[in-house]
């Protein structure tokens, strides 16, 4: 009876074996892919990061992977890929890199899957960037493919196409600075916006509001077929410049920085002096505005802090980490902190739905490793942190502990606006009075309303000894989008309005 029973728990313990081991066949199966890329889109040996990227949404995967509707997407790195040749994707791969679970994990069934080749390394978007590959899109059937699919990159995608019209024009710069930073050339780009009068007074010369869009925006969204109507009693007329933020990293926020180059040195002294004369701007701090949301926020206010007589004025709204002590409600200089987990060892959020969190800091972060150069948080860290010797800006954290570099935080307050005022203000009062107005809401998506309270609090105590006037708003009930109402831009507008109209004796 015993020996029975041994036998077959042996034959069941056979079968089981053998069952697992037929399911980890089929989902290797599944899970294995082949991508290669034809000659007619890349002649050359390729280096970088290719992807493939996965949905079950009504388009292209490659316009994935989103913040709030993460795709699943695996990469690797190869060198010196050949055109023609197969690379393989298994889930065995030695330095496989995927999101949000290993490739052996993940239930593709039903996914439409397409690959990605990174053939322009310069720009931060993966499936949308021009010159970028991408191959067909095929659907993983229910139980995988008998054999690896061979998905083919034959496609680039194009330069985005934009036409000038009579009141908007395209403005590119070649910088000096930032090309021989980089080694290549490298430029400047902008939208301009022409006043009405423009064409009808050639001798005319204007203001100008500088617009500093947030993260993934750019100059191309500023077309427009009429002049901007002016709303104002005093009869001020603007020049609207719409610039464009992006780099490599993400956006370069217009500092310098040791691994986007000297961005401001080269935006107020190659591109500012080139669009003045280029378009009868006025070449005098008291004509030049500037404004952004968001990362262009912060880098309105930036410039503004840093180039304190260059600028007339910044209005600055939902701005990122204006002071470290609350970056996204971590304080970076309180070495037990940690980017993942709170002082209750509980996930800290990094976006918010109302008071429902909706993004977590490491899972943001671990498939921002995965996308490789052009997320939000490596784009801070290529601001901020020194660049490290294998080339690349050094992390704040420990992707898999996020466990915080006290000594990388050392080299980031040369960035604290809070702290750099807070240090300077002797010198900088006189020379940014009335020029700061910084607007939040109190429920900002992305919890920046913290590190701008605290700012408040600093300028409210430093100007009861050296008083500069500046503004800084807190909106009750405003998030990141609902902040910027129609209200508020026509303030700001007036407020510029009236600057200018305040200091036009100066400028002449």
């Amino acid at each position: 009876m015993i020996q029975r029973f041994r036998s077959c728990l042996l034959t069941l313990l056979f079968l089981i074996a053998f069952s697992l081991l037929l399911f980890a066949e089929s989902q290797a199966a599944e899970n294995t892919f082949q991508v290669r890329f034809a000659d007619s889109v890349h002649q050359q040996p390729f280096t970088g990061r290719v992807y493939l990227i996965f949905t079950r949404m009504d388009r292209e995967p490659r316009l994935g992977p989103s913040w709030f509707q993460p795709e699943l997407f695996i990469a690797r790195d190869v060198k010196d890929w050949q055109p023609g040749d197969l690379l393989e994707f298994t889930p065995d791969l030695k330095g496989l890199l995927s999101f949000p679970t290993p490739l052996s994990e993940m239930k593709l069934s039903g996914y439409r899957a397409q690959a990605v080749v990174r053939f322009n390394d310069t720009a931060p978007q993966i499936g949308t960037a021009p010159g970028n590959g991408f191959s067909q899109v095929i659907t993983v059937p229910a139980g995988g493919f008998q054999n690896p699919p061979l998905l083919t990159v034959d496609k680039l995608v194009p330069e985005k196409p934009v036409k000038e019209t009579q009141w908007s024009k395209l403005f590119k710069v070649r910088s000096p600075l930032l090309s021989k930073f980089h080694g290549r050339d490298t430029y400047f780009e902008a939208t301009v916006l022409l006043p009405q009068t423009y064409f009808e007074q050639p001798q005319r010369k204007y203001p100008v509001i500088y617009t500093i869009p947030g993260f993934g925006g750019d100059h191309l969204r500023g077309r427009s077929l009429t002049p901007v109507p002016e709303q104002n009693k005093g009869g001020v007329e603007f020049i609207r410049v719409l610039l464009n933020p992006q780099c490599r990293y993400g956006h370069h926020v217009f500092a310098d920085s040791a691994n986007n180059g000297p961005v401001g040195k080269a935006f107020t002294t190659e591109f500012l002096p080139a669009l003045e004369i280029t378009y009868r701007a006025i070449p005098h701090q008291r004509a030049r505005f500037l404004t952004g949301h968001s990362s262009g926020g912060w880098s309105s206010l930036w410039l503004q802090v840093t180039y304190p007589e260059t600028f007339g004025g910044t209005w600055s709204t939902a701005p990122d980490p204006v002071d470290f002590r609350d970056f996204q409600q971590i304080n970076l200089y309180d070495s037990s902190s940690n980017m993942y987990r709170d002082a209750a060892n509980q996930p800290r959020p990094l976006a918010r739905m109302g008071q429902v969190p909706v993004l977590w800091y490491e899972s943001f972060a671990k498939m921002e490793h995965v996308l490789g150069h052009g997320g939000q948080l490596r784009s801070f860290e290529a601001v901020f942190s020194p660049r490290g010797k294998d080339g690349t800006p050094l992390k704040l954290y420990d992707r898999e502990t996020g466990t915080i570099d006290s000594q990388v935080v050392e080299t980031w307050k040369a960035y604290d606006i809070r702290l750099i005022l807070e240090t300077n203000w002797k010198k900088l009062a006189p020379q940014l009075a009335g020029k700061i107005h910084v607007f939040m809401g109190d429920q900002d998506t992305f919890y920046l309303e913290g590190a701008t309270v605290l700012l408040k609090q600093t300028l409210d105590r430093l100007n009861e000894n050296i008083a500069a006037d500046s503004v800084v708003e807190i909106f009750p009930g405003k998030n990141h989008s609902s902040l910027m109402t129609k209200d508020l831009v026509l303030r700001m507008r007036k407020e510029m309005v009236q600057s200018f109209l305040a200091h036009q004796a100066e400028i002449k």
